[in-house]
């Protein structure tokens, strides 16, 4: 049945509200300011267009002639990412039996759990890659360390949101048969939550591949560092060498994990 006022008008023809209005007007002024800052023109468009051509025209064919350095970055690349996933995956555990609410020892263990993983979370893996170029320098460990952080921030919220989902019943039937707060949680809990946790891990390659690219281009090893390489020097054919290759690695390790998503699930 639907939801109706007292005047028998279904609430999406109700007027909206002063504070409807005011989001509203809020939304289009930061609209208009950031078209407006943009600097977007029909002119820039048909400039860059122009460009771009010009840079598929230098860029093809791509170029072959350096196809082992840039196997062995994306080599490099897939290790970052899956050494990252892997042990911020195991982080991840943790912070998310402390976070929910039905495994958590205490409300304010729950509390600093929980504001661990949000500022873990929002706090972009770019700029953990820069923190952890400073800290370690340059190369594959920086990045390495920047998807632990990011993979612990993504994965222990869902992780903890699906703990919290679980049916109840089974960990109570072993509580009282005397089973220990550790043995419920073996025994009841994380088998019902296995094949969210694997799901959610293979999101969290898939989205450690494409972040390990980025995390290259500011110094943090892998395939990024040679795309920018290239670029700064004006070999667009291999550069364009290296989209492609990342584009055909992206697309491989994304089918590979739905498809052991699909028969885990």
């Amino acid at each position: 049945m639907l939801d109706r006022t007292s005047d028998g008008v279904p609430p999406r023809f109700e007027r909206p509200s002063l504070f409807v209005w005011v989001v509203i007007l809020v939304f289009l002024a930061f609209f208009i300011q950031g078209f407006t800052q943009a600097g977007i023109s029909v002119d820039r468009l048909v400039r860059g267009t122009s460009n771009l051509g010009r840079f598929l025209g230098m860029a093809f064919p791509p170029s072959t002639a350096r196809l082992d350095v840039i196997a062995r970055a994306m080599l490099e690349t897939l290790n970052m990412a899956v050494v990252g996933v892997t042990f911020g995956v195991i982080l991840s555990l943790p912070m998310a039996l402390l976070c929910a609410r039905n495994t958590t020892p205490h409300p304010i263990v729950r509390l600093i759990a929980v504001n661990i993983v949000a500022t873990l979370r929002t706090i972009p893996d770019l700029i953990w890659a820069l923190i952890f170029v400073v800290a370690v320098g340059l190369g594959p460990l920086a990045g390495i360390l920047a998807i632990i952080m990011d993979t612990i921030g993504f994965c222990a919220r869902f992780f903890s949101e699906r703990i919290e989902e679980t049916n109840p019943k089974p960990g109570m039937a072993l509580r009282a048969a005397g089973a220990s707060r550790s043995a419920v949680v073996a025994g009841a809990i994380l088998p019902e939550c296995f094949p969210s946790f694997v799901a959610t891990s293979l999101f969290s390659v898939e989205k450690a591949v494409r972040s390990a690219v980025v995390l290259g281009l500011v110094g943090a090893g892998g395939i990024g560092v040679e795309l920018t390489s290239a670029m700064n020097l004006f070999r667009y054919n291999e550069a364009l060498t290296i989209i492609l290759s990342i584009l055909v690695v992206v697309i491989a390790v994304e089918q590979v994990a739905g498809a052991i998503r699909r028969r885990v699930i």
